[in-house]
């Protein structure tokens, strides 16, 4: 259970106002990050050349006049929305107590991502050249070093896949609308349309990234891992590749856009 001063002292976080704008301005900037995200995979499926994770996103923005500037905007928002997921977690009181905690877990995990995505976006306006496929990587050796490393690695592989298809169920059943306020009519059949085609690209993204991490552990391999860089690799090496790609960029493009009218209708 949790504390109830810390529920009373996240109660009166949430009921703050600027926190509530700056969270709501960091679904906005996740939109942006997968907007760029989503611009590069198009620019390989045609025959460009760009790294498709969120660092090579971020060095986009820092290469752009006043870069530098907005680098940090994106981290100050990324990071307001997780703690807004973190107080989130800690207030959720219905369902069982299995069920409060599955919730919960999710949102800590989200705060998690939100986190991590402003801190690289934070440590590129510091001049970092982060490299997501390197770091992949070195994590695998590291995981792949201690005894029952490759077991843990699998497992982690499998959790990824999980949450990909995690993602592809909420695209398909639109599960994702209970987390905003659709309006009626014609933007709503926009925001509706967007979200599933963006949840489920995304979600294919993730499962991709999960097996390329299975394989590693399978093969005891720490380079076969990867990131969102090594999945857009592998689908370009499949038949029809550049449409697969070209498929996923355009995907990860709508959920970014839908993330924008998240930030306006996101039921915080």
């Amino acid at each position: 259970m949790t504390p109830e001063p810390m529920k009373d002292a996240a109660r009166d976080a949430v009921a703050n106002a600027p926190l509530r704008v700056l969270a709501r301005g960091g679904y906005a900037a996740n939109g942006a990050v997968h907007v760029l995200i989503g611009t590069i995979i198009l620019t390989i499926a045609f025959g460009g050349t760009g790294e498709s994770d969120q660092s090579g996103a971020f060095r986009a923005v820092g290469a752009a006049p006043l870069g530098f500037l907005a680098l940090w905007v994106l981290a100050g928002l990324l990071w307001a929305l997780a703690v807004w997921h973190v107080l989130e977690g800690i207030l959720i009181s219905r369902g069982s107590d299995v069920k409060k905690w599955g919730v919960r877990i999710s949102e800590w995990g989200q705060a998690v991502v939100f986190g991590a995505l402003g801190t690289v976006a934070a440590s590129v306006a510091l001049g970092a050249r982060p490299d997501a496929e390197q770091t992949a990587e070195d994590a695998s050796r590291g995981v792949l070093a201690v005894p029952g490393g490759a077991l843990l690695l699998g497992a982690a592989g499998l959790g990824i896949g999980i949450g990909g298809v995690v993602f592809v169920v909420m695209g398909t059943r639109r599960s994702f609308r209970s987390k905003v306020a659709i309006p009626p009519g014609r933007l709503g059949v926009t925001i509706t349309v967007l979200g599933v085609i963006g949840f489920i690209a995304k979600g294919v993204s993730l499962a991709i990234i999960g097996t390329l991490v299975v394989v590693a552990a399978i093969r005891v391999d720490p380079e076969a891992a990867g990131g969102l860089d090594g999945a857009i690799d592998a689908l370009l090496g499949v038949a029809g590749g550049p449409v697969l790609v070209g498929a996923v960029g355009a995907g990860f493009v709508s959920y970014g856009v839908f993330c924008f009218f998240r930030a306006r209708f996101a039921k915080l």
